[in-house]
């Protein structure tokens, strides 16, 4: 392959080794790791240029339980959202019922990217975003996890407002980053499903 390096194969080893991880040490990260993580984020592609993220970082670890104390009350208000809270907690049958379950999974650190503006292409500016966050927290031996089952409670006017977050901002990607507990291993993916190649 043309253009083989080190740096190459760096990368590809953060794609394929990057994982979700959900136990982490209670060790808190630095603030200048932080921006080094949220300049990375805003080199994503963007349309047009808009470049149309903002970012919430929450550390204050009883914001953190609070929050996960209210995602779980929200959705077990919402049946519809229990069996995304079930799938999120595989060793408990009921984790909206269980009050040591913390959806942020005991993380110190949690980065919502948000978007600005309701432009057709903000949304995915924002994950992608959100994928070079995470690579960039693998490059630095940091884990991290996409925590989809607090958008819902982020995106509660009375949530936003106590994070400071304007009426017109959406959160769209809550990410947990923080030291790893343990080693855990990417999991297995399908081979891409190639519907036309012409």
């Amino acid at each position: 392959m043309a253009g083989k390096d080190d740096n190459t194969k760096s990368l590809m080893e953060a794609i394929y080794k990057r994982h979700a991880v959900r136990a982490y040490k209670p060790d808190k990260i630095d603030s200048e790791v932080i921006r080094t993580l949220l300049r990375a984020a805003v080199r994503a592609p963007t349309a047009i240029h808009l470049e149309p993220w903002a970012f919430v970082v929450i550390q204050d670890r009883n914001l953190l339980k609070r929050l996960s104390d209210r995602a779980k009350a929200m959705a077990s208000s919402a049946p519809e959202r229990a069996p995304t809270a079930a799938q999120a907690h595989r060793d408990h049958p009921n984790p909206l019922a269980d009050p040591s379950f913390n959806i942020f999974y005991d993380a110190g650190t949690l980065i919502v990217i948000c978007a600005k503006s309701s432009g057709p292409f903000a949304v995915a500016d924002c994950w992608l975003a959100a994928e070079n966050f995470m690579l960039a927290a693998y490059g630095l031996g940091l884990g991290s996890c996409p925590i989809g089952f607090a958008v819902a409670m982020l995106n509660h006017p009375g949530v936003k407002s106590e994070l400071g977050i304007p009426p017109e901002v959406t959160p769209i990607a809550p990410i947990i980053v923080g030291v790893p507990s343990g080693e855990g291993s990417p999991t297995s993916r399908k081979e891409p499903e190639i519907l036309s190649w012409r």
